[in-house]
């Protein structure tokens, strides 16, 4: 395979490598499930190694929440590993306790222990890359699923094909295409019976709402929602640096008695467009407290708004806005923690 004409998904995801910023003889970690998504990924990846050497390690994550089938997956991903001389590594999460001590979904909870866990073998290999296997269809599948939640902008943009150290390198490439290729080249790959779970609204919107969408609306439905997500992507693009200029005239950042102090110029905010304000104090409360939320943002403007010297707002996590002239001050007076007064009367939400 790592000899003679390249598969043209393999040129394509040559292209691909070297527009997202990739280079010769860059370390890329690869998820492998065993899926044939990330299947094709790895042997792709492999393929390519000719034109585009690359150190290769490869990782598989085992969730705990299928026991019966991932010593196939993990068997799998063992022999196509050993049949390119590439290493891999087996790691172990715990889902159900992360789950029950985290208050959230097992879906939620697989997600953040595999990016956490994958991070962590990427550091650990020295990789620069961490190369995971999401495809168009799974961006279509994204779009969706965070329309229904009320994404904003930024969320409906989609899937990034680079977020920092992690690349998705076939994300204009639909399943169908990847499967053409394993069984061209004779490549086994498992089925995850999780997907046909419907207990999970991804898997809903897979196999129910995107096929009555195609059959009784729009038959380009996939298409027309991919052009969407690039366009608000550009977009999104722009209105980052917008606010990347913003936050750099500002915002003045630094060290107090009990904590980080960010210091926001309140003319400056209220003069700029009212997306730039949103998106300015929502930066500025995710590097605080670590999320930000619509009615916190918006009573922030308020604040900022009625200038009243000395007024304050609390919200999550011990963090208090107080207005001090034509300053917004945020700080934590009382170290990180639950709040000492009522969030919501303070705040007026």
């Amino acid at each position: 395979m790592r000899s003679g004409v390249l598969h043209p998904l393999a040129l394509r995801l040559g292209r691909e490598l070297r527009d997202i910023g990739v280079h010769r003889g860059d370390g890329v970690l690869v998820a492998v499930s065993g899926g044939p998504d990330s299947m094709a990924l790895l042997h792709l990846l492999a393929e390519l190694q000719p034109q585009l050497p690359l150190e290769l390690h490869a990782a598989c994550v085992e969730h705990g929440l299928r026991p019966k089938e991932t010593p196939a997956e993990w068997a799998l991903v063992q022999q196509a590993c050993t049949a390119l001389s590439l290493p891999c590594q087996r790691l172990v999460v715990d889902v159900r306790q992360a789950a029950t001590e985290q208050k959230i979904s097992l879906e939620h909870a697989a997600r953040n222990l595999r990016y956490q866990a994958l991070e962590r073998e990427r550091q650990a290999t020295g990789a620069q890359w961490l190369a995971l296997a999401h495809t168009a269809d799974d961006q279509v599948e994204e779009i969706l699923l965070r329309l229904l939640r009320g994404g904003s902008r930024k969320a409906l943009s989609g899937m990034r094909r680079q977020s920092g150290a992690r690349i998705r390198p076939l994300l204009g490439i639909r399943k169908r295409a990847l499967v053409s290729y394993l069984a061209a080249k004779g490549l086994p790959s498992c089925f995850d019976s999780s997907n046909s779970d419907t207990r999970f609204l991804r898997n809903r919107i897979r196999l129910h709402l995107l096929p009555i969408l195609e059959q009784a609306y729009e038959t380009g439905i996939r298409a027309a929602l991919l052009k969407t997500a690039d366009n608000l992507a550009m977009d999104e693009d722009l209105l980052e640096q917008q606010q990347g200029c913003a936050w750099d005239e500002l915002v003045q950042s630094g060290e107090g008695p009990s904590g980080p102090i960010w210091r926001l110029k309140r003319q400056g905010l209220l003069a700029l467009h009212p997306a730039l304000q949103r998106r300015l104090l929502e930066r500025l409360l995710c590097n605080a407290q670590g999320s930000a939320s619509y009615e916190h943002i918006m009573a922030l403007l308020r604040l900022a708004g009625r200038g009243d010297n000395g007024r304050e707002l609390h919200l999550k996590g011990g963090l208090r806005a107080v207005v001090q002239r034509d300053l917004l001050c945020f700080s934590f007076p009382w170290g990180r923690g639950p709040c000492r007064r009522s969030c919501k009367k303070r705040a007026g939400l």
